[in-house]
């Protein structure tokens, strides 16, 4: 990794069923799973239903987290899994989410985080 300190994938999940992403319990227990299958250690799990539809949530694992934003109306789900350290893949994760949501279609991005890794943007505030 380098200078890293983590990896970070962005993910677009695109094609999902409805009826998971609107089912907060399926969700955060898909979530959960997904942090176990790439190895995490699990720290917190805090989900919420909005109305009239969508969840978001998040799995603070050791290594860092793993958080979603749905919109079941559209069949979409943004996720982002953060790790630190060389023990957990944050792909293993992704594939499972986007396997376990029965997506259409994922992309996805790796930025390395920490030291320098990657070029951000400046903005002034």
């Amino acid at each position: 990794m380098n200078n890293a300190l983590g990896r970070h994938v962005l993910a677009e999940i695109y094609g999902c069923s409805f009826e998971i992403l609107n089912n907060v319990q399926k969700v955060e227990q898909i979530m959960v799973n997904a942090a176990l299958e790439a190895g995490a250690e699990i720290r917190e799990v805090v989900f919420h239903k909005f109305s009239p539809q969508g969840v978001s949530g998040v799995v603070v694992i050791s290594e860092s987290h793993l958080a979603i934003h749905t919109w079941p109306e559209l069949g979409y789900a943004a996720v982002d899994v953060f790790t630190c350290g060389e023990r957990v893949n944050p792909w293993d994760a992704c594939n499972y989410l986007s396997a376990m949501f029965k997506a259409g279609h994922m992309d996805a991005k790796e930025v390395k985080r920490g030291l320098g890794c990657e070029k951000m943007a400046a903005v002034s505030i």
